[in-house]
């Protein structure tokens, strides 16, 4: 069996894409996986319930409570190697997680580790990316699927998808169509990585 283990800070809007096309498309049956946990550094994330309501395991893990990242960060993978099952590797996917992780633990979980971006990345990476790209004056925007490095939102690109930018879009009306395809590429680009030995 191999786990995956989503990582969250608010509402898990990829989470719930990545749960629903679980269940839909049979990961367990196709993949042998399943989603087997949600973790949130905030109790009041929105996700959180819907995890619950999927008899999906959930925690909460407050990142204030620690006096540095690393110590944050190590407690959190001994969250997540809970559950790893014998001779297979947990599957880490952040989906609104809204820390930056120490160069220790992406190491630890190199080639596991995936996150989902809202541009097109190398452009645009880090906050108010719909923003910048239309104070940039681009005309297409996007998503992007990569494997997580230590840089921040670099790291190999495993799948985007693009959308036009139209007159007169607003922030808030280019992230919320790139928001509908992230819910398409982010299980999608899983299903993929699944699917290797």
């Amino acid at each position: 069996m191999k786990n995956i283990v989503i990582l969250i800070s608010g509402g898990g809007s990829n989470m719930v894409a990545i749960v629903r096309a679980s269940q839909q498309d049979a990961w367990q049956q196709r993949f042998g996986a399943r989603v087997a946990a949600v973790v949130s550094n905030k109790a009041q994330a929105q996700g959180l319930a819907f995890a619950g309501q999927h008899d999906i395991a959930t925690h909460v893990l407050d990142h204030k409570a620690f006096a540095t990242r690393e110590n944050f960060d190590t407690t959190l993978s001994e969250i997540i190697d809970g559950y790893r099952y014998p001779g297979h590797g947990v599957l880490v996917a952040l989906a609104g997680f809204m820390r930056i992780l120490t160069p220790g633990f992406v190491a630890r979980y190199t080639g596991r580790l995936v996150n989902i971006h809202p541009s097109l990345l190398p452009a645009f990476p880090g906050l108010h990316t719909h923003q910048r790209a239309l104070d940039a004056g681009c005309k297409f925007a996007g998503a992007t699927v990569h494997q997580v490095t230590a840089e921040l939102d670099h790291g190999p690109i495993l799948a985007q998808a693009v959308v036009p930018v139209l007159p007169g879009d607003t922030a808030a009306a280019l992230a919320a169509r790139v928001l509908t395809q992230e819910h398409l590429i982010y299980p999608a680009a899983i299903a993929k990585l699944l699917q290797k030995p």
